[in-house]
């Protein structure tokens, strides 16, 4: 949940319902359900886990929820389908058997100069889900892919590889998305992204929601009865959330979206459930049964993501934190902060800063986590270190009157924890810094303060926080508490409510950030407006109107 949009009454009695029901139907789920959802490396490598399907009996389009790449290395893509020739039953309409998949890369869009070809088992521990890392490739180049089963042939979908490690590149263009809740509109943002001139896309959380979808989709206004009543309840059990992932890669535009651009994604909390912190859920159900449904949630985040190997669930933990880079140009430290965070100060949402939430031992990334960012910058020698995570780094005041309240769900509400980085940034000697945030629905750009106390602190990076895809509705292009944010922040150079994506430019000068909107998501193909654009300079951070 998002302090600029609050869910109406009506929404909230909704999920009181749902959470009584699906807490019933959580702790009635089958034991043989509950071990899979914990299972650790299932199947082995190379083991046969069931029969082979011969392909041929496969009467229908398996590839109905398109393809995907992620995680550029400048050696290696990792590709991604999931054979689903009935998308919306909880066995995608296929058995409990091993099915062969045959995939090729290639050098042009109609595969003619194929490099790479081979073949991939998608198991039905895995839901027939396909993760292939293809390796030895050239850095810096684009490639084309696509699988096949028996007489299918999926979309081809288009990736690259990174450049070398060593490597003096002039530049890097990516895009930011977040927040794509499925009911709450039409995915038009991911249609226009699908045709932007990208490199690569960082999804930054949010790409599913837990709460119940009706059968007309919510406010996509399909005719009754479009969708199955599978989807109007929230998501418990691994069929959920497994079935929740395949409704939402139904939609064309986030299929097309993904075969255009790889992604590099990181989840934020309603991937698994709103707000949790840690092993602690929103409900305040016992830790140890709201770790299953966390692992089942992890699981088919994993199956339905182009993520590699070490990123593979174990049980209820996923090590999803991991470094990427762009030769000498920047890099990656792609963060996770839900799964090890201290609960939320004050019982959570918009508080008073005291005691509690000023604990020096609270943190939001997790002891490890926090270790690993600050070596990773002691050891690069990139000219811009990004940092693509959840929630708000910035500080954000509600209110120009002091004292005033700050969200507790953000780092606002673990003010120890963004000190330790800060710190850590500074004694590593990082001058370019860039966060890139999600979860808030709204465009935002800040100035990163070293002291967010003092306005007139040194400025030692930006902030860039990109809106939602459809979270929230269609949004407005101020929104009611614009002029007081805007007042009670001065370091906060930019705020837009509409609905859109972001996208930044890197360069060996500056880099440009560009706020993308379109003007409402409840009706489909609205055009798409770069509401602003501002520039950062290396070595001068600070936003600054392009």
């Amino acid at each position: 949940m998002t302090p600029e949009s609050h869910p109406s009454q009506h929404a909230a009695e909704l999920r009181a319902a749902a959470r009584h029901i699906g807490r019933r139907r959580f702790l009635t789920v089958t034991g043989a359900a509950a071990a899979l959802a914990f299972a650790v490396n299932l199947p082995a490598a190379g083991a046969a886990s069931a029969a082979e399907l011969d392909a041929a009996k496969i009467t229908d389009d398996p590839f109905t929820l398109g393809v995907a790449s992620g995680d550029p290395l400048p050696d290696s893509v990792l590709l991604w389908t999931r054979l689903a020739p009935a998308p919306y039953q909880a066995d995608s309409g296929l058995p409990a058997q091993r099915i062969t998949v045959t995939w090729e890369l290639a050098l042009d869009e109609r595969f003619r100069r194929v490099v790479r070809r081979g073949t991939a088992t998608a198991h039905p521990e895995f839901h027939h889900t396909v993760h292939v890392e293809v390796d030895h490739l050239s850095p810096a180049h684009v490639y084309y892919y696509r699988f096949r089963v028996g007489r299918w042939i999926s979309p081809a979908g288009r990736t690259r590889t990174a450049p070398a490690e060593r490597a003096r590149v002039s530049e890097l263009t990516f895009g930011l998305v977040s927040c794509q809740r499925y009911d709450q509109g039409y995915y038009t943002a991911y249609r226009h992204l699908a045709e932007d001139d990208v490199e690569v896309v960082f999804h930054l959380g949010d790409y599913l929601y837990e709460y119940a979808v009706s059968a007309v989709g919510g406010s996509r206004a399909y005719p009754a009865g479009t969708l199955p009543d599978l989807f109007d309840h929230e998501t418990v059990t691994l069929e959920d959330y497994r079935l929740r992932y395949a409704l939402y890669k139904s939609d064309a535009d986030l299929r097309a979206a993904h075969a255009a651009h790889p992604f590099v994604v990181t989840w934020d909390d309603h991937e698994t459930e709103n707000n949790y912190a840690g092993d602690v859920s929103e409900d305040e159900i016992p830790a140890e049964e709201f770790l299953l449904r966390r692992a089942s949630a992890y699981r088919a985040y994993w199956e339905n993501m182009p993520l590699r190997r070490p990123q593979l669930p174990d049980g209820p933990d996923v090590k999803l934190y991991r470094r990427l880079h762009w030769g000498r140009l920047a890099q990656f430290d792609v963060l996770d902060t839900r799964q090890y965070r201290s609960d939320q100060a004050y019982g959570d949402g918009w508080q008073y800063s005291g005691p509690e939430s000023e604990d020096p031992a609270r943190t939001l990334t997790g002891d490890a986590q926090e270790r690993w960012l600050i070596n990773g910058w002691h050891r690069s020698d990139a000219l811009w270190n990004v940092v693509p995570q959840q929630v708000t780094f910035s500080r954000r005041f509600n209110s120009t009157t002091l004292p005033s309240k700050v969200s507790m769900d953000s780092w606002d509400g673990y003010p120890a924890s963004r000190e330790r980085i800060l710190a850590g940034a500074q004694a590593a000697g990082i001058e370019n810094l860039m966060v890139l945030t999600g979860d808030v629905h709204v465009h935002y750009g800040f100035d990163i303060k070293r002291d967010f106390g003092d306005p007139d602190s040194r400025t030692v990076g930006t902030e860039i926080v990109t809106t939602s895809v459809t979270s929230g509705g269609n949004g407005s292009e101020k929104p009611s508490n614009w002029a007081t944010y805007m007042a009670a922040n001065p370091h906060l150079k930019f705020y837009n409510g509409l609905r859109g994506y972001a996208t930044v430019a890197l360069g060996r000068e500056s880099a440009r950030a560009d706020f993308k909107t379109v003007s409402q998501v409840t009706t489909e193909g609205a055009p798409l407006t770069t509401a602003a654009s501002f520039v950062t300079e290396v070595g001068d951070q600070g936003l600054k109107p392009a």
